[in-house]
């Protein structure tokens, strides 16, 4: 038992890191009301504000989602972590609204560097023959980080003194000591190519991946637009609508549709990944229709409700899609593979977000949510459908 300890230290650590950096990407997801009290900005802003962090994100895994299949996974996450620790500075300077956007945007670099480099790097850190383990590692790491920044956030911001500066001085603390657990853990990639190699990749697939990549894309932008969506207005509908001014709440319902995503990726162990995918699809769904009960009677249970529902539905296609793309990819693509379904999943959180930010102005916050829900369903609806007629097809040609 100590011994499979022990060949799991370096795996739990790579993915502790990796919790920390996604973290730091959620951090001021409660705060934004104060911000906006703070600098006088509007919904469409905050909303603004948040989709920045996703173009950050898209360009990296455009520009330099390879990186590290070709420099090493260490060398990408130290640059990640010092995006990171960069970020937090901007926090703790911030005096206007463009403090803001440089935060967010060296937070996207970051995560950008991060999402595919550590997810392979968690995989390849596993010890023999602990595949599907480590992959729930990595996913959980990324999902269970992204619910613990808004939750650090909200309790540090309610319950001790200087919100808008303790949970960034925090984080930079976090990030300074995952450095030096990256410095620590081994490389895992043996043939290393110079950094002039690595050029701008169009997002493109190995012609054995691309037919799991379809639906596991599909999957990946829904879940994500719901969670963009729900992260970026939730606190601000809480407050106006809820009458609820209480951070540590706010940061906590955020918090669990992160946390029921991580229950989500568990769960398709039991299921099984080829039925993760459409079950995972239900889930999203019944999310959504939560989520508009919410908007429309103002409750605070279907809140919570939609939350995890929603973030169950999310991590069961999530980790299903992850695991059949990664499966499928070339040990020497599988960073750039990983990053490219990554590019999918965060266009999912900045084109919606900013949709709803637009309309917030004409229609109201609710009707604007409302506008994104019946958008979503329809895409969640079209890919539960396809995928459902595609698994069959696909267990046709296995069993022939």
């Amino acid at each position: 038992m100590d011994l499979d300890r022990q060949g799991w230290l370096p795996c739990l650590l790579g993915g502790a890191v990796f919790a920390v950096c996604m973290a730091g990407t959620t951090l001021p997801t409660p705060l934004y009301p104060l911000y906006q009290e703070k600098f006088g900005f509007s919904e469409l802003t905050v909303t603004v504000v948040y989709a920045v962090y996703a173009f950050g994100v898209i360009g990296v895994l455009l520009l330099a989602g390879n990186a590290s299949d070709a420099v090493g996974r260490r060398p990408v996450l130290l640059w990640g972590l010092g995006f990171a620790a960069a970020s937090a500075v901007c926090f703790l300077s911030a005096t206007g609204l463009g403090w803001l956007y440089s935060g967010r945007l060296l937070s996207g670099l970051s995560a950008g560097l991060f999402t595919g480099a550590a997810t392979a790097y968690v995989m390849e850190l596993a010890p023999y023959g602990g595949a599907s383990r480590a992959t729930f590692v990595a996913t959980a790491a990324n999902m269970g980080g992204l619910g613990c920044g808004p939750l650090l956030a909200g309790v540090l911001a309610q319950y001790a003194a200087w919100p808008l500066y303790l949970p960034f001085a925090v984080h930079l603390a976090l990030v300074a000591g995952s450095g030096a657990v990256v410095l620590w853990l081994p490389e895992t990639v043996r043939e290393r190519r110079p950094l002039g190699t690595v050029r701008p990749q169009r997002p493109s697939l190995p012609p054995q991946v691309r037919a799991v990549f379809g639906p596991a894309a599909i999957a990946s932008f829904a879940g994500f637009a719901l969670f963009g969506v729900f992260t970026s207005v939730s606190p601000a509908f809480l407050a106006r609508s809820l009458n609820l001014h209480d951070h540590a709440v706010s940061g906590l319902v955020v918090a669990l549709a992160f946390f029921a995503s991580t229950a989500g990726q568990l769960a398709v162990g039991r299921v099984g990944v080829g039925r993760s995918l459409p079950l995972g699809c239900a889930g999203l769904l019944a999310g959504l229709v939560l989520l508009a009960g919410a908007l429309r009677w103002d409750l605070l249970s279907l809140v919570v409700l939609s939350a995890v529902v929603g973030g169950g539905g999310q991590g069961l296609s999530f980790r299903g899609a992850l695991a059949a793309v990664a499966e499928a990819s070339p040990a020497d693509r599988r960073a750039a593979v990983i990053s490219t379904l990554f590019v999918v999943a965060y266009a999912g959180i900045s084109v919606p977000v900013i949709g709803v930010g637009v309309l917030t102005g004409p229609i109201g916050l609710e009707g604007a949510g409302l506008v994104f829900i019946a958008c979503m369903a329809v895409l969640v609806s079209s890919a539960g459908v396809y995928l459902l007629r595609r698994q069959p097809q696909a267990s046709h040609r296995t069993s022939g």
